[in-house]
């Protein structure tokens, strides 16, 4: 596998936060490496109902999420975060990603799909796009309030 070279990575000009969800242990240390290259600070949860705890805890602009879960699965999250004010842009990726995944996880609402085992530049490129067209969306000005209603919402159904 290549590694990206300096000009070649994407990556925000301040820190944005990233979760990635996986019952993998081997694709959060790919990522973790990955994602170490930039600013990137990266929170991990092997499971939904870890993600859920973060996400009550942590503003998290790009959820980066496995396709299936013992306790649930990537459409869970995606409207878990779609209560949130700000809810962050989401990545599935799996090893078994087709065109009918991507249709399904597009038609819904989340932002990408990316194959395991991981493409560096791909992550890359993928994860900026999605911070980006979230920073678009939520301009920085109204993201911090509505950041801390999202806590507050998170901490509603986390029940």
């Amino acid at each position: 596998m290549s590694r990206p070279t300096e000009e070649t990575i994407p990556s925000p000009e301040k820190t944005a936060a990233v979760l990635a969800v996986s019952p993998l242990s081997a694709d959060l240390v790919r990522l973790r490496e990955i994602l170490s290259q930039g600013n990137w600070q990266l929170h991990e949860a092997s499971d939904y109902n870890k993600a859920l705890a973060l996400l009550r805890d942590e503003s998290v602009q790009v959820l980066l999420c496995e396709r299936d879960h013992a306790d649930g699965n990537w459409e869970d999250l995606l409207k878990a975060t779609a209560r949130l004010l700000a809810p962050p842009k989401l990545i599935v990726f799996s090893r078994l990603a087709d065109e009918s995944l991507w249709a399904m996880v597009l038609n819904l609402g989340g932002f990408d799909v990316l194959i395991t085992p991981f493409e560096p530049e791909e992550v890359l490129r993928v994860t900026f796009a999605a911070w980006s067209r979230w920073e678009h969306d939520f301009a920085a000005s109204t993201a911090q309030g509505a950041q801390a209603a999202d806590r507050r919402k998170m901490s509603a159904f986390s029940g």
